[in-house]
């Protein structure tokens, strides 16, 4: 039988199970701290703990830690990995690297089942959420990866790997508890961003929840008709009923939206789209985030010119609309937005 995953008891919970063994219960809170703030991978690792608790913890318990099994590095420093799960299942995880900052790009599935046509991500099957400490895994991993390679900490978090993080809202909320504790990692909740393709309850729970991390909404269009051909979620989920969300989640927490906006080629790129996507950041306080299309071979479709991207943008900027234009990185080794597909499955055949 497979042991129990320690990391799924509260303190509370292993210090009712030490009393029950006979063992002091303070010692829950040095086990806590073992998991949660120092990354422990094993029971060996607490030297504070007597080697006769540490011998009964690992008869009962297991630390279900992930292994990075793949690792590559792209022309431009962006580094993607490969994680292996203790189930053998795989995910990916991305460190984006820049002069200002190092960003972990997590996941929170194995794989997605919203289908999303321009992503890759969406023509694999969902096999299972990820528990939180296999989240928090990633983190951990990635800011190992700056600190050796780069010389400098992960600053930044975005929940925008494989997977919906609203459809696992217990771990993914749970995961950042342990990153933002002064228990666990200790990162500012401001320095994380969780996105999502649009879940209107779930959207309502963040804000009843008053959350302090930051949310992104992949909006891509900002006409229902439009957004239903490339996003299905929209069809349940429409941009009414978004706006409605968004606004009760930034009354509820103060925090202001992102709107990403994938830019291809004469789908979404006129200045009428544009247009659209104004009228919409005028019913939500939001700024926007247009990213370059990074093609996949499951679809057709391409990135916009730079002529047009810059022509989108600016009708933007010119109506007050706060813009940024997020450049690819790591497309070279299937790293960029939207191009998370697992290629690495074949590593376990």
């Amino acid at each position: 039988m497979e042991k129990r995953d320690i990391r799924k008891l509260t303190t509370e919970q292993i210090k009712t199970w030490l009393t029950e063994q006979g063992e002091q219960g303070f010692r829950a809170k040095q086990i806590h701290e073992w998991l949660w703030k120092k990354s422990a991978r094993s029971f060996a690792e607490m030297t504070n703990l007597s080697l006769k608790t540490r011998e009964l913890l690992d008869q009962h318990f297991a630390i279900y830690s992930l292994t990075t099994a793949r690792q590559q590095q792209s022309h431009d420093g962006t580094i993607k990995s490969a994680f292996q799960l203790h189930d053998s299942h795989l995910v990916e995880g991305v460190l984006i690297p820049a002069t200002d900052r190092m960003t972990a790009c997590v996941s929170s599935q194995v794989g997605c089942s919203l289908t999303c046509k321009f992503c890759a991500t969406g023509y694999m099957d969902r096999k299972r959420n990820l528990e939180a400490g296999e989240i928090y895994d990633q983190v951990v991993e990635i800011a190992r990866q700056a600190e050796g390679s780069f010389g400098a900490p992960l600053t930044n978090i975005v929940y925008m790997g494989m997977g919906e993080p609203l459809l696992n809202y217990a771990n993914m909320m749970q995961s950042i508890e342990h990153i933002t504790s002064p228990q666990g990692l200790g990162m500012s909740p401001k320095r994380i961003t969780v996105s999502t393709a649009g879940i209107a309850k779930m959207i309502k729970k963040l804000g009843d929840d008053q959350v302090r991390f930051r949310l992104a909404l992949s909006l891509h269009a900002a006409n229902d008709t439009k957004r239903n051909q490339i996003m299905p979620i929209n069809e349940s989920n429409s941009l009414d009923n978004l706006a409605e969300a968004l606004n009760y989640f930034y009354k509820k927490t103060g925090n202001r939206i992102t709107f990403e906006y994938i830019v291809f080629n004469n789908f979404n790129d006129s200045l009428q789209d544009a247009k659209e996507l104004w009228e919409f950041t005028k019913r939500v306080p939001a700024r926007v985030n247009i990213i370059e299309y990074n093609p996949i071979a499951e679809a057709d479709f391409r990135n916009t010119g730079a002529d047009k991207l810059d022509q989108f943008a600016a009708f933007l900027e010119d109506r007050g609309v706060t813009v940024s234009i997020r450049r690819s990185r790591g497309k070279d080794i299937d790293a960029a937005c939207g191009q998370l597909a697992n290629k690495s499955e074949a590593l376990k055949t």
